[in-house]
């Protein structure tokens, strides 16, 4: 009986850690519009972007014009998106992260990277129409 149990206690421990290392497909956002009621400048669209990404926690640098990338730090994870931007849209890639068992390969992260990235791109939405 107690050895029953053992192997039932390893079983149940085993599947609490697996069930914890839950992983999904990465989302990335590709040439998402960007729709305006009025003509905007791309320093507009990159302060939008920048605005919603502050807002979440995210620290948004330009890197050239055109180009930001947006750093997520949250406890022992970061996340590091690069987001092409113009005119007629914009997009959200992953490019690196640390501690979201990210694989390569399988094209798999952790799922909260892509609640993360949803959240920014609901809130980038939200500060260009605000234009």
């Amino acid at each position: 009986m107690k050895k029953i149990l053992k192997i039932s206690a390893i079983a149940l421990i085993g599947l609490f850690v697996l069930t914890g290392c839950r992983t999904a497909a990465v989302y990335n956002v590709s040439n998402s519009p960007v729709e305006t009621e009025n003509k905007v400048s791309d320093e507009q669209i990159y302060s939008a972007i920048k605005k919603a990404g502050v807002g979440l926690g995210w620290i948004v640098k330009k890197v050239k014009p055109g180009l930001a990338e947006g750093r997520l730090n949250l406890r022992t994870h970061m996340a590091l998106v690069e987001i092409p931007y113009g005119k007629d849209g914009y997009s959200i890639n992953y490019k690196k992260s640390i501690n979201l068992n990210y694989d390569q390969e399988k094209g798999l992260i952790h799922s909260n990277y892509n609640g993360w990235v949803q959240n920014l791109d609901g809130a980038i939405q939200i500060q260009l129409s605000g234009l």
